[in-house]
């Protein structure tokens, strides 16, 4: 039961953040954002290409995919099994609610990885995505909320201060991580997972980085013809 339970959680969250909302809002605009700015389905090139109001909404939705993923998604299935269990056997045997605190963490993790996975390689778009920083944000909203704001502190700081979006997502990837290991020291599984995530987001931005190097990186503001979201 535990390893089926394990797979169910993992496919329904890898296909709750594969819905690629960048694609579908520029599609109903008539636009394949695929291949116009940077061609990267995340909420910064939305914005650029599709205006303001819509990447927010972009911004939100792919956050609430990594939010949803753990604090809806994962309790509705156990729930579900609560049901099939009811009925197959006498009495209500609250089988999420009787696992340990660090079991019912795993499945949390599990969720928002496969969420992040989903974004960044969805199955409707040849498994190519976004980058992850806004549906990481969703999932650790819900997981670890105050590390989470002092990452989106450290994120808003580095734009500011260097103009690139894509210096402060990777400034954020790293300082998620860094909070939660002071944060949770003892809580060695979360702060893997949330290292690995990290540096995920980091390789995504690997185009980022060699333009950075390279002194092409657009900054904030400018025409761009790629994004790092």
């Amino acid at each position: 039961m535990p390893v089926l339970i394990y797979i169910v959680v993992a496919v329904a969250a890898y296909l709750l953040g594969s819905i690629p909302f960048g694609f579908l809002v520029a599609k109903a605009k008539g636009i394949d954002i695929r291949n116009v700015g940077s061609g990267n389905i995340g909420a910064t090139n939305a914005m650029r290409v599709l205006g303001k109001p819509a990447g927010i909404f972009v911004l939100l939705m792919d956050a609430a995919k990594g939010y949803a993923a753990v604090a809806w998604l994962t309790p509705m299935i156990f729930n579900q099994v609560d049901v099939w269990l009811h009925r197959h056997f006498s009495g209500s045997l609250d089988y999420f609610q009787y696992q340990p605190a660090n079991v019912q963490m795993k499945f949390f993790l599990l969720a928002g990885i496969f969420a992040v996975l989903g974004h960044n390689y969805t199955c409707w778009l040849k498994f190519k995505g976004g980058k992850g920083i806004a549906t990481t944000a969703g999932v650790f909203l819900a997981l670890a909320p105050w590390a989470l704001l002092v990452a989106f502190v450290v994120f808003i700081l580095a734009v500011v201060i260097t103009k690139y979006v894509s210096v402060g997502s990777i400034a954020a990837a790293i300082a998620l991580p860094a909070t939660v290991w002071i944060m949770a020291p003892h809580n060695l599984f979360l702060n893997i997972v949330t290292t690995a995530l990290g540096v995920l987001a980091i390789w995504k931005h690997k185009a980022n980085i060699k333009r950075l190097i390279a002194g092409t990186e657009n900054r904030l503001g400018q025409k761009k013809t790629e994004g790092t979201e």
